[in-house]
C-alpha cells in the first residue's frame, strides 16, 4: 500500500520538451498528500475500530454462549425440580391414602367392637330382665302366700 510519505517523496523526471510544469505537478502531489494522508489516517483508525468491535463482538459471543447455557440448565433444572415435586405430590397422596384407609380400618373395627358390645349389654339386660321378672314373680307369690296365711 502507497503511503502518504511515498506520495510526497515522489519526484518524476523532468522532461525539456513536452514535460509537465513543475510547480503544478509539485502543488498536485502537495494536495494529493494531504487528501491522501486524511484518508489513510480514517483507514487506519476505522481498522482499529473495527478490530475493536471484532474483539466486543467475540466477548458478546461468549456472554450469549454462557446466557444460552445457563438458560438450558436452568430449563434442566427446572424440569427436575418439577418431576421431583410431582413425586413428592404423589407420595403425599399414596400416604394419605393409606392412613385414611387405616383409619377407616380401625374405626370400622371399632364400630364392630362396640356393635358387640352393645348386643352384649342387650343380652345382659334381657337376663336381668328375666331376674327381675322371676324375682317379682316369686315376691308376688310370697305376698299371695302371706295374706292367705
Amino acid at each position: 500500500m502507497i503511503t502518504p510519505l511515498d506520495i510526497e517523496n515522489k519526484r518524476f523526471a523532468k522532461q525539456k520538451i513536452g514535460g509537465y510544469n513543475v510547480n503544478e505537478v509539485d502543488d498536485f502531489l502537495d494536495e494529493l498528500t494531504l487528501e491522501y494522508g486524511k484518508i489513510y489516517k480514517e483507514n487506519a483508525e476505522l481498522k482499529s475500530q473495527r478490530e475493536e468491535l471484532d474483539s466486543n463482538v467475540g466477548k458478546y459471543k461468549n456472554i450469549e454462549s454462557t446466557l444460552q447455557n445457563t438458560l438450558i440448565m436452568a430449563q434442566k433444572t427446572a424440569d427436575e425440580i418439577t418431576a421431583v415435586a410431582k413425586q413428592q405430590a404423589e407420595q403425599i397422596v399414596k400416604d394419605a391414602e393409606y392412613q385414611a384407609k387405616t383409619s377407616v380400618d380401625e374405626l370400622n373395627a371399632q364400630i364392630v367392637a362396640k356393635e358387640k358390645e352393645i348386643e352384649d349389654l342387650k343380652k345382659q339386660f334381657d337376663v336381668y330382665k328375666a331376674k327381675m321378672e322371676s324375682l317379682l314373680i316369686s315376691q308376688l307369690e310370697l305376698l299371695k302366700d302371706i295374706k292367705e296365711d
